[in-house]
C-alpha cells in the first residue's frame, strides 16, 4: 500500500503542475537561481556532510559534487530561453508548405528521480536542473546510505525551492518499494542493475518512461605507442578518484605485457606521488562507503586468482582500502564477473588490438570506454569498432563534466541520457504540431471521397519528400 505522506505530497504536486505554475519561463529561471543559491551558500555545509558520508577530500567534493552542479546550472540558465523555443526546421511537401509546423518541448508532469550514494548531492541535483528547467514538478529520493547528505538536502530544498513543486523524501530501500507505487509521469534512476529491474517492473502497471543510469566494468585499454608516465597519471587519477566509487571509473585495464611492464614502475610512482608512501595516512584517499561495501570489495579481492603487485593493504574499522593493481587476471577471475566499484584496478594482457576490440565486444556494453594511445588511427579504430554509453581518449571521467556532452548509458549501462540540453530533453515531450492553412485546397480535395487511381497519383507527388519532386527541398 502507498503511505498517506506519500500520496498527500504527490497529490499535492499534481495539484501545482495542472495549475500551470511551472510553466513559465520567468518560475523557471527563478527556481534554477534558487538552487542556484543554495549550491553557493551551503558549500561548506555541503563539504562537511560529503565528508562525514565518505570521507571525501575537499578538493573531490567542490570538483565532482558542487562544482559540476553550479556548471550545469550555469549552462541551463544561460541556454533555457533557446530550449523552449518552438522548432520550426521541420521538413514540409507540397500539401504541407503553407501549414504552420512545429515542434514543442512541454514538460512531463511530476517526476521521481532517486539518487544514489557515490556522488550523493550532483547525482540528485543535476537531474533536478534538468527537470527545472523542463519545467516540471519533482519529488527526490536521495539515497540513505548517505545520510548526512541525505538530511541536508531534505533541509535546505524546501528552503530555496517552491515546497509546492518540489519535494524530498528519506526512507530505505522498503520506502523506495512503496514510493514507486504511485504514478509518476517520468522516474529518474541512478544506480545499480540490480535495483533497475525493480524499476522497471514498478513502472510497469503505470507505462511510466524510466531514464536508468547504472554502470558496467568500463575498460581502459592501453595499445600502441604512449607516453607511459602521463597515462599513469591520468589512469590514477581517474581510478582512485572518490575512491574508486565511481560509475565510470576505469574497472580494469587492458594492454600488452610490454605495456604493462612499463606501466607498472610508472603506477607505483604516481601513487606514491599523489597519496605518499602511507595511502592510509593522506587526507587526498576517501573511505569505502559501508563496511557492508568494504567486506564486498575484499571479498572480491580474497577470491581473486591474480597477483597483488601494488597495494592490499586494508583496515576494516576506517573501511579503508589501499589502491591496489593486480597482475595475472584472467577473464573468469572473480574481479571480473561484475563492477568493481572500488579501488582495485586489475590489468589484463592481450597480444593484439584486435584481440583487445574483440574482448571488449565480448562484454556488456560499458558505461565508459576509455582509450589510451599517441596513436590517433589506434583511438579511431577502437572508437569505430565498440558501443558504450561514452567514450574518451587518453583521459578519464572528465568527459562527464561537460554539459554540452549528453551523459548516459546503452545496453546493460542504462538507458536514456542527460546533462545540458539532454538532460532537458529528457524531461519534456517533444510535441509535434500542425496548424493547417485553408489554403492550397485544390490539393487538399484530391484526399477526399469518392477516391481514383487520378487522384492518388497527384496525392503521391504532392506528399513526396523526394527531392525536386515539385522543384523544393524536404526542409523548408
Amino acid at each position: 500500500m502507498n503511505t498517506p505522506l506519500d500520496s498527500c505530497v504527490i497529490d499535492r504536486l499534481r495539484a501545482t503542475f495542472r495549475s500551470g505554475v511551472t510553466f513559465p519561463e520567468q518560475f523557471r529561471m527563478t527556481q534554477l537561481q534558487n538552487l542556484l543559491s543554495l549550491v553557493e551558500e551551503n558549500e561548506q555545509l555541503i563539504q562537511d556532510a560529503l565528508h562525514k558520508d565518505l570521507h571525501k577530500p575537499k578538493f573531490e567534493s567542490v570538483l565532482s559534487e558542487i562544482q559540476i552542479t553550479l556548471n550545469d546550472l550555469y549552462f541551463a540558465m544561460e541556454n533555457l530561453r533557446t530550449w523552449m523555443q518552438p522548432e520550426y526546421n521541420i521538413g514540409k511537401n507540397l500539401a504541407t508548405r503553407m501549414d504552420d509546423c512545429f515542434i514543442r518541448r512541454e514538460p512531463l508532469g511530476v517526476v521521481l528521480i532517486i539518487g544514489a550514494w557515490n556522488y550523493p548531492l550532483h547525482l540528485i541535483l543535476l537531474p533536478l536542473v534538468a527537470a527545472i528547467a523542463a519545467g516540471n514538478c519533482a519529488i527526490l529520493k536521495p539515497s540513505e546510505i548517505c545520510q548526512a547528505t541525505e538530511q541536508l538536502l531534505a533541509e535546505l530544498i524546501p528552503k530555496y525551492l517552491s515546497q509546492d513543486c518540489y519535494a524530498v523524501l528519506c526512507g530505505g530501500a522498503e520506502d523506495t518499494k512503496s514510493l514507486l507505487k504511485n504514478k509518476f509521469d517520468h522516474i529518474f534512476y541512478t544506480g545499480s542493475q540490480v535495483v533497475a529491474r525493480s524499476i522497471l517492473l514498478a513502472a510497469a502497471p503505470h507505462l511510466t518512461p524510466v531514464t536508468l543510469e547504472l554502470g558496467g566494468k568500463s575498460p581502459c585499454f592501453i595499445y600502441g605507442h604512449i607516453d607511459i608516465q602521463k597515462a599513469a597519471k591520468r589512469l590514477c587519477w581517474s581510478k582512485f578518484f572518490n575512491t574508486g566509487q565511481s560509475c565510470v571509473a576505469p574497472d580494469y585495464v587492458l594492454c600488452t605485457a610490454q605495456t604493462r611492464d612499463a606501466l607498472l614502475p610508472a603506477l607505483r610512482e604516481t601513487l606514491r606521488t599523489f597519496y605518499g608512501p602511507d595511502p592510509g595516512a593522506s587526507l587526498d584517499i576517501g573511505r569505502i562507503v559501508t563496511p557492508r561495501h568494504w567486506r564486498r570489495l575484499m571479498d572480491m579481492l580474497e577470491k581473486s586468482k591474480g597477483k597483488v603487485v601494488i597495494g592490499g593493504e586494508s583496515r576494516e574499522e576506517d573501511r579503508y582500502i589501499a589502491p591496489t593493481v593486480l597482475v595475472d587476471v584472467q577473464e573468469s577471475d572473480a574481479l571480473m564477473q561484475e563492477e568493481i566499484f572500488g579501488p582495485i584496478l586489475p590489468i589484463l594482457t592481450i597480444e593484439s588490438l584486435e584481440e583487445g576490440i574483440d574482448y571488449i565486444n565480448r562484454q556488456e556494453k560499458p558505461l565508459a570506454l576509455y582509450v589510451f594511445s599517441d596513436e590517433t588511427s589506434v583511438v579511431t579504430t577502437v572508437l569505430n569498432n565498440t558501443s558504450s554509453g561514452g567514450f574518451c581518449g587518453n583521459d578519464g571521467i572528465v568527459h562527464m563534466a561537460l554539459p554540452g556532452l549528453p551523459f548516459g548509458g546503452v545496453g546493460a549501462s542504462g538507458m536514456g541520457s542527460y546533462h545540458g540540453r539532454w538532460g532537458f530533453e529528457t524531461f519534456s515531450h517533444r510535441r509535434g504540431c500542425m496548424n493547417r492553412s485553408w489554403l492550397l485546397e485544390r490539393v487538399n480535395v484530391l484526399r477526399y471521397p469518392p477516391y481514383s487511381d487520378y487522384n492518388l497519383g497527384w496525392l503521391r507527388w504532392a506528399t513526396t519528400f523526394k527531392k525536386n519532386s515539385w522543384g523544393g527541398c524536404s526542409v523548408m
